[in-house]
């Protein structure tokens, strides 16, 4: 029973997004480890950049500094 968690940064995911990227997750499991798609989980979850560090800060400092 897979279990795989996704997560991203919520800048504009859309649902037809997060359906294909649940699909093609459950679609590599069944083919490379030949798990059942019914008993395989996907969860996405969305975090704010100001929750989300890289660099020592959060994201949206990083990107910020990049510019």
């Amino acid at each position: 029973m897979p279990y795989v968690n996704i997560k991203v940064t919520d800048e504009g995911v859309t649902v037809a997004q997060k359906s294909e990227l649940i699909k093609g997750v459950t679609d590599l499991l069944r083919e490379v480890l030949g798990k059942d798609p019914d008993t395989t989980f996907v969860v996405i979850d969305e975090v704010p950049l100001t929750d989300w560090g890289v660099g020592g800060m959060n994201v949206a400092q990083y990107r910020a500094q990049r510019t």
